[in-house]
């Protein structure tokens, strides 16, 4: 948190980010981003053309692939936005500070809690809600007053839906809000989460789509300091998960409004810094970046409603005094430099392995336009054992993916096992603090007895999701091992790859084709390679518009679903009522001497923790294969795509020689017009990729 000591208005009026500033940078990266799209398209349109002219000149080139991956790397940059999840439990203010960061009274702040839909806040140039379903019906537009009226729930039909494990809108994926706001129409997209704490259900869709954002907002409360649900959360789903977190401490001015002489400038800053060790106590230990302490970076005390009321008077007003220009500056920062430089560097290495690609084409086929049939097909033949060399290196590096995703598949499924197993050894510990208030009169009442059995098994099923959460970061922490193995193995396969390509060119045109000139070795490796490697920077998060990513894979995306595959609602409402059951009749045999207090408390562990085990062993078989199957196809999905873009790769320069003598025996090609026609081709490409070079450079140069 800024300024930990002193007075925070003083450091406030210090710091005057205006709001129109990062809306300036917003527009920054905008313009960037459509320039290089640009530049990427002309590269497309150029290749496109010389390849249609090549049909009645000398043939194709065979840039098929790589021209796929320039369409994608151009559409990501101009659709691409900044990705903000918000996070946080109920009566946090979350819907009152989205008002204040969009600058408009837009989401009503006293929307029912039970609101169960996630809702994305985009741009769009006229203002409604479109309702998307999950099972195949066509999307629904509503106004906002409709929107609220039919998706929002009664609290205790919440949860009565919960309890009887009914999900509220079984049908519904999402909702999106489309509104003219400049803060959208610069490239944010906001994804505002049901409250957390509210039924495990709606929590899960919240959290289950941290992986698809680029920053997490968390909402807390300074009247609340980090509660026992909170610190759940940030325990089990966010600590050691490589997320990129903005904590948000709001009604800031509430504890001035607390004290008893809301004047006394000591008695402020006593309560003040007080407050703030508290908050740093509990949030510090989620601020660590690699070893680094960024909690200054990351952590904010912030007054939403006055935010709110200036920016409804002024949307440029001067906000000092409400933490939103320390905020803002810092957000500013990470998604105008640190993540826009991530998702441009891609773009740029894509122009740089394009341009080299071409060049290397061209090179090969000026010598040999002036070859006749019979020589030309010497020189082919004389290449074939290289190509099958091409073909045995593809060959290992599959096979080798094979024997990491059958050895990681196991052994991940292994672990399941066992840690499920090992439940038996921990639960009286671990589920203490679970555990509902047990009062053995409470068994006569029956509206007492069913609050009871509702706490005890929402106990469960907290105790048993933050489980299955603390063993998915073990499997998330293998799975990076293996894609760190595979992406330095890409890096070995490719420098091997790349020799042998270079003696095809060599024996072809009896000269070598200067390699690339490059700041890093890896742009030196061929494109299916560089593909393989650039997977692994994808672990840290979901970047916008990485075009090396082709068709999307993300097998964090692929992970976060072994909860899915895990059968959660199956083992809760299993364990449930396998374990509750029996556990209400041991509990009214225990007597009424042994209900109190701790000895109650040992006694429902001691009883819970007997049926349990009974089951364990069949959750820990039952779900062993589901899970074995889901990492292997994380393998499986990588292994296609390298697979695939090695044998393009391959037949492509196959496929440039077989078009080069199939034109020579039709046809005689005009040498001189057709070098021209290359040298062109050669020469547009990297005009192109120099300029999205120098495009890149300079963004880094003002960021």
């Amino acid at each position: 948190m800024k300024a930990q000591a002193g007075n925070y208005q003083e450091t406030a009026m210090n710091l005057k980010v205006e709001t129109s500033n990062f809306l300036n940078d917003l527009e920054r990266v905008a313009a960037v981003r459509r320039e290089i799209a640009d530049r990427l398209s002309n590269i497309a349109t150029a290749i496109n053309q010389s390849e249609l002219a090549a049909g009645e000149a000398s043939g194709k080139l065979g840039l098929e692939t790589d021209n796929a991956d320039i369409d994608v790397a151009s559409k990501n940059l101009r659709q691409g936005v900044f990705r903000l999840l918000v996070l946080g439990d109920m009566k946090r203010g979350k819907s009152t500070f989205l008002n204040a960061l969009i600058g408009e009274n837009l989401l009503p702040s006293d929307v029912n809690p039970c609101t169960a839909l996630l809702t994305i806040l985009r741009y769009g140039s006229e203002k409604k809600v479109t309702v998307y379903f999950n099972d195949g019906k066509s999307p629904k537009q509503l106004d906002f007053k409709s929107f609220k009226q039919n998706y929002t729930i009664d609290p205790a039909e919440a949860k009565r839906l919960e309890e009887e494990k009914k999900p509220a809108f079984p049908d519904i994926d999402c909702a999106v809000v489309e509104y003219p706001l400049p803060l959208l129409e610069k490239g944010i997209e906001i994804v505002d989460s049901p409250g957390l704490n509210d039924t495990e259900a709606r929590n899960e869709l919240s959290l289950g789509y941290i992986n698809n954002c680029h920053a997490i907002l968390f909402v807390l409360r300074a009247t609340q300091p980090c509660t026992m649900g909170e610190r759940r959360y940030l325990e089990n789903y966010i600590k050691n998960r490589g997320l990129s977190i903005f904590f948000l401490i709001n009604a800031w001015d509430q504890v001035r409004e607390s004290l008893i002489d809301p004047d006394d400038p000591e008695e402020l800053a006593e309560a003040e810094g007080k407050l703030r060790r508290v908050f740093q106590a509990n949030l510090a230990e989620y601020c660590l970046t690699e070893g680094h302490d960024i909690y200054d970076e990351r952590v904010f005390a912030i007054t939403s409603i006055k935010a709110l009321r200036l920016r409804m008077k002024n949307p440029d007003a001067n906000l000092a005094g409400t933490g939103f220009p320390e905020f803002m500056a810092a957000l500013n920062t990470f998604l105008t430099q640190e993540r826009a430089i991530s998702e441009l560097r891609p773009a740029r290495t894509l122009a740089r392995q394009i341009s080299a690609r071409v060049r290397e084409a061209v090179g090969r086929r000026l010598p040999l336009l002036d070859r006749d049939v019979n020589e030309l097909k010497e020189k082919i033949n004389s290449v074939e054992p290289e190509f099958k060399k091409l073909t045995h290196i593809r060959d290992e590096f599959q096979q080798e993916i094979i024997e990491v995703r059958d050895s990681k598949s196991r052994a991940i499924a292994d672990s399941f096992r066992a840690y499920v197993l090992n439940l038996e050894n921990t639960f009286e510990t671990d589920f203490l603090r679970y555990q509902p208030e047990l009062r053995f009169l409470d068994f006569f009442s029956q509206g007492k007895r069913e609050a009871f059995e509702a706490s005890l098994k929402r106990a469960f099923e907290q105790y048993i999701n933050d489980k299955l959460a603390a063993w998915t970061l073990t499997a998330e922490q293998e799975m990076n091992s293996a894609f760190s193995q595979l992406s330095q193995s890409a890096a070995n396969y490719g420098a091997s790859y790349t020799k042998v390509t270079e003696k095809i060119t060599e024996k072809l045109t009896g000269q070598k084709i200067p390699a690339a000139v490059s700041n890093s070795n890896e742009d030196n490796s061929p494109a299916w390679a560089k593909w393989a490697m650039g997977l692994f920077s994808l672990t840290t998060g979901n970047l916008a518009g990485v075009a090396m990513a082709g068709a999307g894979f993300d097998w964090k995306n692929i992970l976060l679903n072994l909860i899915t595959v895990l059968s959660v609602s199956t083992i809760l409402a299993s364990l449930t009522g396998i374990v509750l059951g029996p556990l209400y009749l041991a509990l009214l045999g225990m007597g009424v001497g042994v209900l109190q207090a701790d000895g109650a408390h040992k006694q429902l562990v001691k009883a819970a923790k007997k049926e349990l085990v009974k089951y364990l062993p069949q959750v820990a078989q039952e779900q062993w294969q589901p899970i074995h199957d889901a990492v292997k196809e994380c393998f499986d999905v990588y292994g296609r795509e390298v697979g695939d873009r090695m044998n393009a790769d391959i037949n492509s320069r196959k496929s440039e020689l077989d078009n080069l003598l199939e034109q020579k025996e039709s046809r005689e090609i005009n040498c001189q017009a057709e070098s021209q026609r290359l040298k062109k081709l050669e020469a547009d490409v990297s005009a192109e990729s120099q300029s999205i070079e120098s495009l890149y450079q300079a963004f880094l140069a003002s960021a």
